[in-house]
């Protein structure tokens, strides 16, 4: 039996990667700050996850026995984060578009992000561990 496998903890662990991933991303773009051409990227995932969480309830719920059935119903998947790259702007004469403030910013940002998904991982692991051990 694997309590950590629930629909919840597989959504932190989406977003701690998402996180992870971010983070690797906004690194890169503050290391290329002085390269020509280079083009700022940037990680999509808490709008996928909401768009693909949000939405009407559908009453009618199917059961998929092949994978090339189609989803009847609201659909529990857990989508991967996304890299965009920004090609239509740019900030500097060298065609450079990675702003190094906003950057800081962005990354302190997805540090507090990051500390609060580990903050719930460790409080819903403590809360099983009290319910297991009874104290």
């Amino acid at each position: 039996m694997n309590l950590l496998n629930n629909s919840s903890f597989q959504r932190l662990q989406s977003g701690l990667d998402a996180a992870n991933l971010r983070n690797t991303v906004l690194s890169n773009n503050i290391a290329n700050v002085d390269t020509p051409h280079f083009k700022r990227s940037a990680v999509t995932f808490e709008s996928l996850l909401k768009k693909e969480m949000g939405g009407t309830q559908l009453s009618l719920s199917g059961r998929r026995t092949d994978p090339r059935h189609f989803e009847i119903g609201r659909s529990n998947r857990i989508p991967d984060a996304v890299v965009l790259t920004d090609e239509t702007s740019s900030m500097n004469n060298n065609q450079n578009n990675v702003d190094v403030d906003r950057e800081m910013s962005l990354l302190a940002e997805n540090q507090l992000r990051y500390n609060s998904y580990v903050q719930v991982v460790n409080e819903q692991i403590r809360i099983m561990r009290t319910a297991i051990e009874g104290r």
